[in-house]
């Protein structure tokens, strides 16, 4: 780094963004009493465990314990390091960075930075070189104007085989950083050529928006050539955990309120060419159960739109599957007619004509529903009978009465059958559907419940909840801080005892005192202690009684700790035969105990002269 970011800097970028905004960006957040909650973006979870605190301007999470203020979250988010994160929310903030650092450019891991070079490369290649006009012809025919192909970063690789090889040669990269990339082929001599040749290149982003893999389409008519291929697998792309647009099309997602799920890129391209801001589609596969989760963290609300042909149809259906395994998804399904794909429809019906199908997206109900009615004829009785029954079937499983009242009302018009007839079947398969779902959740493991205090704490438990209440007083008060260091208080975990000589140290050094500011200040394996204890929910009054009394808590935990280290000796020495030694570690157990029944009779003594008063 060329300069050291000033600390006045530090803190005028951290004042001037709301934690909740800069984790919106990655997170849905919900707010519940004072804080806001979510799901964790740093482990997978159902039940949301994930807390931000607007005031104190702190997260955490009670599940993987993550924690911190805004920078240590886009640190830990991003996987970059504290002057980058500054950078990141100073750019959220719109203030410009020092001068002096800003001749720095931000660097990325190798593979990653490889793929952003390779990215511009290849839309150099397509926007201003003799060898790009191929591909910038065929785009051009595909409906790619300048704005579309510098959104999404699109370029060209001509076909020769080993241009961007030698490129990136000249950018310093070695033959083994090459081979990892994904980026070439290697010839069973050895040699590298380039992988994607004479393609229309679009670049798959993470979450980040860092280039980290590509799909190339053929642009030659050639039957023996796939029509698209993509990267391999590598340490930065996995398939399974990237969605493309998402890093875009989450911004959009805050103030649209939804996501709206392509089968294909060119889906994803089309509709935002339509004024669709909010596609993404998975990789070329079938959604997976980790790009669920991904979505699901952003929004509930959620609109598919995959191709109108039985393929496409059939992918929904599994989508939805998935969307609904997962849980708590508002889902809304685009059937676009003669089984044109989005990109089809756009080209055939136009842009407001695609929106105004997007705004009309039907229930999932409806869905199958419309499925179902392809499956039989309903011109003949006997099938008609078999589409009523599996249709109340579904219904059935619908949460809401009143959906199933909506949905049985509309079946009885639609057929001419009795809704008294209708309703009698429903009860039959709801009746069914409950032993279906009292089988099924015999079967399932419950969920794991976020991390709580225990109803009745071990003597560790009792220790550290007692430490942190010392922390929070040694923070929080002068004057309980002056009575700990005046009687030579040692908190007993190494952690706290270092917390508290770093924020003396801090306080002394520092004219305007935050928490925030603190973590700054820590290194980072102790900024989860100081959340953690910050937002248990710690009474904010703090007496000289309640201070010698946690005190006396943790002494009481020393001496547990003593008698089961001598209850361990005394087993040894019997394992032995050692008589004498099995004398001496008695005798220092009674001690032991008598020594634990005065610090009890103190404590009793204190609580009794407290409920006097």
């Amino acid at each position: 780094m060329a300069g050291r970011i000033s600390e006045d800097f530090i803190n005028e970028v951290r004042g001037s963004v709301n934690i909740v905004d800069v984790i919106s960006q990655y997170v849905s957040l919900e707010k519940r009493g004072k804080d806001y909650v979510g799901l964790c973006p740093f482990h997978q979870e159902k039940t949301p465990s994930f807390s931000v605190n607007p005031d104190k301007q702190f997260f955490y999470c009670f599940g993987c314990h993550k924690g911190g203020n805004v920078y240590k979250f886009i640190m830990e988010k991003e996987e970059v390091t504290f002057p980058e994160s500054v950078e990141r929310v100073a750019e959220f903030a719109n203030i410009p960075m020092p001068q002096e650092y800003q001749e720095q450019p931000v660097k990325l891991n190798p593979l990653m930075q490889m793929h952003k070079d390779a990215a511009d490369f290849y839309q150099q290649v397509l926007m201003t070189t003799k060898i790009g006009e191929r591909g910038l012809e065929y785009a051009r025919k595909r409906g790619l104007d300048d704005d579309l192909l510098k959104h999404f970063k699109i370029g060209y690789a001509p076909g020769k085989s080993d241009l961007l090889l030698t490129y990136l040669r000249g950018e310093g990269y070695t033959d083994d950083q090459l081979a990892e990339s994904g980026l070439f082929v290697k010839s069973q001599d050895g040699r590298l050529f380039d992988r994607f040749r004479d393609r229309l290149m679009f670049p798959m982003s993470d979450e980040s928006g860092h280039p980290v893999a590509f799909s190339g389409r053929r642009i030659s008519d050639d039957p023996e050539e796939p029509k698209y291929l993509n990267s391999p697998e590598t340490s930065i792309f996995n398939k399974s955990d990237l969605l493309f647009h998402f890093s875009e099309a989450k911004k959009h997602a805050r103030k649209e309120g939804h996501l709206v799920l392509f089968e294909g890129h060119m889906d994803v391209i089309s509709a935002y060419k339509a004024g669709v801001k909010t596609g993404i589609a998975s990789m070329g596969t079938s959604l997976t159960q980790q790009q669920v989760y991904m979505i699901r963290r952003i929004t509930k609300q959620v609109v598919i739109n995959y191709d109108g042909d039985d393929p496409g149809q059939h992918a929904t259906e599994r989508a939805v599957g998935l969307f609904k395994q997962a849980g708590n998804f508002d889902l809304g399904i685009v059937i676009l007619p003669d089984k044109l794909d989005p990109d089809e429809y756009v080209k055939q019906y136009g842009p407001d004509s695609y929106q105004a199908a997007i705004r009309g997206a039907i229930s999932t109900t409806d869905f199958f529903l419309q499925r179902l009615k392809k499956k039989y004829n309903l011109n003949n009785e006997r099938e008609q009978v078999a589409y009523l029954s599996e249709a109340v079937a579904e219904i059935a499983a619908l949460p809401n009465p009143v959906e199933q009242d909506l949905y049985v009302g509309r079946l009885a018009k639609e057929t001419g059958v009795s809704l008294d007839a209708l309703k009698v079947n429903l009860s039959r398969a709801r009746r069914k559907q409950r032993r279906v779902d009292q089988h099924t959740s015999s079967e399932v493991l419950p969920e794991p419940a976020p991390l709580a205090p225990a109803a009745d704490p071990q003597p560790v438990t009792r220790a550290l909840k007692a430490q942190q209440r010392l922390l929070y007083a040694y923070i929080y008060s002068d004057e309980a801080r002056d009575y700990l260091i005046v009687n030579g208080f040692v908190f007993p975990n190494p952690e706290y005892e270092r917390l508290a000589k770093l924020w003396l140290n801090y306080i002394e050094t520092h004219e305007n005192v935050s928490l925030s500011g603190f973590l700054d200040f820590i290194p980072e394996e102790l900024q989860s202690i100081i959340v953690s204890t910050d937002m248990t929910g710690l009474p904010g009054e703090i007496t000289l009684e309640e201070l010698e009394a946690q005190v006396r808590v943790l002494n009481l935990c020393k001496i547990d700790d003593e008698i089961d280290r001598h209850m361990q000796a005394i087993a040894d020495a019997r394992r032995r035969n050692d008589q004498t030694a099995i004398l001496l570690e008695t005798q220092a157990i009674l001690q032991l105990r008598q020594l634990k029944q005065q610090e009890e009779e103190a404590v009793s003594d204190r609580r009794k002269a407290n409920q006097g008063q």
